[in-house]
C-alpha cells in the first residue's frame, strides 16, 4: 500500500478542523429556492414565516445538504492521489435543526471507512455534521459515500 494511502487510512476515525462559518442569507435561499423550483413559504416569504413557531424563513435542508462539498473542499486534505471523486450517495441523513435566515453554518467531518472496492477505485464514508453558530443541536448529520479513483 502506498505512503499516501496508509496516511489516509491512518486518519480513520479521527476529526479534521471545521470549515470556516458560511451565512446563510435570504437571497441563498432564494436562489437555491429559484433553482430546485421549491418555493414553499418557509423558505422565501420573510412575512408569512414570522407568523410561524419559526419566527422568520429558514433554508432548505437540502440546500444545507448541498452545501458540504463546499466545505469539505475548503478542510479535508487533498492527497493528490486521485484522478477524481464522485458523490456515491448519502446514508442517515437527518435534519435536526432548521436554518434560521441570518444564521451561519459550518460543518466538520471525520472518516469512519476507507476500503477499495477494486484496484484502483476506493469508497470513502466520512461523517458529516453541520453546526449552526450559536446553537447546540447541529442542523444536519450525515454519512457521506464518495468513490475515489487512482
Amino acid at each position: 500500500m502506498s505512503a499516501a494511502l496508509q496516511a489516509i487510512k491512518a486518519n480513520l476515525g479521527k476529526e479534521v478542523p471545521p470549515s470556516s462559518w458560511l451565512l446563510i442569507d435570504q437571497q441563498r435561499i432564494d436562489d437555491f429556492a429559484a433553482v430546485t423550483n421549491d418555493h414553499a413559504f418557509i423558505h422565501v416569504d420573510p412575512e408569512r414565516a414570522s407568523q410561524t413557531m419559526l419566527g422568520g424563513t429558514i433554508a432548505h435542508g437540502l440546500l444545507t445538504l448541498s452545501l458540504l462539498p463546499a466545505m469539505a473542499y475548503e478542510v479535508l486534505p487533498d492527497s493528490g492521489l486521485f484522478k477524481m471523486g464522485v458523490n456515491y450517495g448519502y446514508d442517515k441523513v437527518r435534519f435536526l435543526n432548521p436554518v434560521r435566515c441570518g444564521k451561519r453554518i459550518r460543518a466538520r467531518f471525520k472518516l469512519l471507512d476507507f476500503t477499495e472496492i477494486r484496484p484502483g477505485e476506493w469508497r470513502q464514508l466520512m461523517e458529516g455534521i453541520v453546526e449552526i453558530e450559536g446553537e447546540t443541536k447541529p442542523a444536519l448529520v450525515v454519512e457521506w459515500i464518495t468513490l475515489l479513483y487512482v
